[in-house]
């Protein structure tokens, strides 16, 4: 049995690996400065849509840890992301009116892009709301996390996906664009956390959270997903096969040890619900291009109409990486 499922893992794996051969086709190139790329380079790759307000800060934020170059798909934004993104002048932008949905939520585009410009790199996989924290990142660039990753021949690094929050209803913020949103959204669930092991795919499923409380309390089990694999050595035959949360082959998926030791990983703090949140659910809910027909969104902009407050007396708020650690949200491991 062990030998058949290996196999099918095996014929998932170049399935998934020529469909984004074929969903290239998708993407029209706006600005393409690939040839930039140096040997060295770290990459940050995204799919987007509507995001203006964000990007000053996200892009600034990711510079500063030590990306080389970013890989960025524009999926039909409105709001001048598109031309915003391509006055940057380290960023390689492509630009598609095809269906999310049909391209497996961005993760088609994202594997050609990886495939075709990432071989023997690390690629960092994140969304315009989610910020990297890794052990000693207030000290140390990104670049000696990966050589520290290299040297102990570890390809793939975890975290645990860090919901923030405002203390109040989240229309009681405003942001502006080039804002830390960590600064008006700093509080985190602690813990309220589950685990569960998916044996296919050799990884942890963590789900909880703010979300599980307050927007899925009746259905937990329908909570997203917390655990994510964003930086990978990338490989040929790599691909990702749910969002960042589970990769193919599935050795890349033991990123935490839950057998008394412990790994390195680290945390993305998840800036989700800023001001514009209830507007940006609404869309989403009737684009119905997300997870199950947008069906996550459509609880978000229910729940959001009634402007509920997710701080709760156990809510704790962000200090720095050396906070997480101590909570058990992330470790530095044996990295020293």
């Amino acid at each position: 049995m062990s030998i058949l499922r290996a196999y099918r893992r095996g014929a998932r794996r170049r399935r998934l690996y020529l469909r984004a051969i074929r969903k290239r086709r998708d993407l029209t190139a706006v600005q393409n400065r690939t040839r930039q790329i140096r040997p060295n380079d770290i990459l940050l790759i995204c799919t987007l849509r509507n995001e203006l307000k964000r990007l000053p800060f996200f892009l600034d934020y990711y510079r500063d840890l030590g990306i080389g170059h970013f890989l960025i798909v524009d999926n039909g934004s409105t709001d001048g992301s598109r031309e915003y993104l391509a006055q940057q002048g380290d960023v390689s932008l492509w630009t598609t009116s095809e269906s999310y949905a049909k391209s497996r939520f961005g993760v088609d585009w994202v594997n050609w892009l990886a495939r075709r410009y990432g071989l023997g790199k690390w690629i960092l996989c994140v969304d315009v709301d989610e910020f990297f924290i890794y052990p000693f990142c207030d000290t140390r660039p990104i670049r000696a996390l990966t050589d520290w990753l290299d040297a102990s021949e570890i390809r793939s690094f975890g975290t645990l996906m860090l919901d923030m929050y405002p203390k109040g209803a989240a229309s009681d913020v405003s942001y502006t664009p080039g804002q830390d949103p960590v600064e008006i959204c700093s509080w985190f669930d602690a813990g309220n956390y589950t685990i569960s092991r998916n044996w296919e795919y050799a990884s942890l499923w963590v789900q909880g959270g703010p979300r599980a409380r307050k927007f899925f309390a009746d259905k937990p089990y329908e909570a997203p997903a917390l655990n994510k694999i964003p930086l990978v050595k990338w490989g040929r035959g790599n691909v990702f096969v749910s969002s960042t949360h589970t990769l193919l082959p599935r050795g890349l998926n033991l990123v935490f040890d839950d057998q008394g030791g412990e790994k390195a990983c680290g945390c993305l703090l998840h800036v989700k619900f800023l001001d514009a949140f209830l507007n940006r659910s609404e869309d989403e809910m009737h684009r119905a291009e997300h997870y199950k027909a947008g069906r996550e969104y459509r609880t978000y902009a229910e729940k959001l109409r009634e402007d509920p407050e997710l701080w709760c007396k156990w809510s704790e708020q962000y200090i720095n990486w050396r906070q997480l650690e101590i909570l058990g949200l992330m470790s530095k491991g044996n990295w020293a």
